[in-house]
């Protein structure tokens, strides 16, 4: 591709100006040829010629020159706007010591209080009602799967709802890693995490797609190339996806099919032997789960 450098345009009235001034030096040229003598107005009007092309010759080539810097910085910037989402925007100081970079959340008995295995379909009726205890409005609270309601627990409310504001963990983000049992079951999840809402008109999905400008790092399922050990799958993509190291991330998971925080604790660490700080909700995440699994973040720190 070849590159083309900004052209400079002169206004027209200093055009004018110039070509007026060209003339007034060649008539006075010819006055001194036919009378070999050059008289002081003379002089002066080709003097103020000259000063005047020699401005006209000034000033193009500092437009010149600072286009040629207006096109090389513009050509800095476009190499180096692409970068990993963590830097894309300047972080708080916090973020990352007083509180992680990015929460994992597992899906079935942790974030919401069904398996998705068990759901006989996709879920196609939603009920609404007030969106946790803290007087954020009314939205989506359930969606069902045939008889089945799915709904976040508390826990996860109030996290997303803190996410979400901006303030109380700014630059912080969130994700999923969950082990679906069948692809069936990775979409109904998928489906579900479409419908229910944070806030009044903001789903799950579209806030965690906020976080990652649309891309969809959220690890779902076993099938390949995932698996049913998150540690050795599903985290590993999640920080080569995100640029967020093993250390600025905290986990919750229910745990009550393996340990999935032991095993990614100890299986997804960085070099300083530090890793992933996990917190296990048996009974789903609650309220207490959630500020506790921020507390274990920072004393790790």
């Amino acid at each position: 591709m070849k590159t083309r450098l900004p052209t400079t345009r002169l206004p027209y009235t200093f055009l004018l100006l110039l070509a007026s001034s060209a003339s007034l030096s060649a008539s006075s040229a010819f006055a001194f040829q036919n009378n070999h003598s050059i008289n002081t107005p003379t002089i002066n009007t080709i003097g103020s010629s000259i000063n005047i092309i020699r401005y006209a010759f000034v000033h193009i080539a500092n437009r010149n020159y600072s286009s040629r810097l207006d096109f090389g910085s513009s050509m800095s910037m476009s190499t180096t706007s692409s970068s990993s989402f963590n830097e894309k925007q300047q972080k708080d100081p916090r973020c990352g010591i007083d509180y992680p970079e990015l929460v994992v959340f597992d899906l079935d008995a942790c974030f919401w209080d069904q398996e998705m295995y068990e759901m006989p379909a996709l879920p196609s009726k939603t009920v609404s009602g007030p969106l946790g205890d803290s007087g954020k409005g009314t939205g989506i609270t359930g969606a069902y799967s045939g008889r089945n309601k799915i709904s976040m627990h508390p826990g996860s409310m109030v996290a997303l709802q803190e996410h979400a504001s901006g303030d109380v963990y700014p630059g912080m983000k969130v994700c999923f890693a969950s082990s679906a049992d069948t692809p069936f079951a990775e979409k109904i999840g998928r489906a579900t995490l479409k419908l229910l809402e944070v806030l009044p008109g903001l789903t799950v999905w579209d806030l965690v797609l906020q976080d990652w400008d649309g891309q969809d790092v959220n690890q779902i399922g076993r099938q390949p190339p995932l698996s049913s050990n998150k540690a050795q799958t599903h985290f590993p993509f999640i920080r080569k996806l995100t640029g967020i190291s093993y250390d600025k991330m905290l986990f919750f998971d229910d745990c009550n099919w393996g340990d999935h925080v032991g095993m990614v604790g100890r299986g997804c660490t960085e070099n300083t032997g530090k890793g992933v700080v996990g917190h296990r909700t048996p009974r789903g995440l609650t309220v207490k789960d959630w500020y506790k699994g921020l507390e274990l973040y920072r004393k790790a720190r």
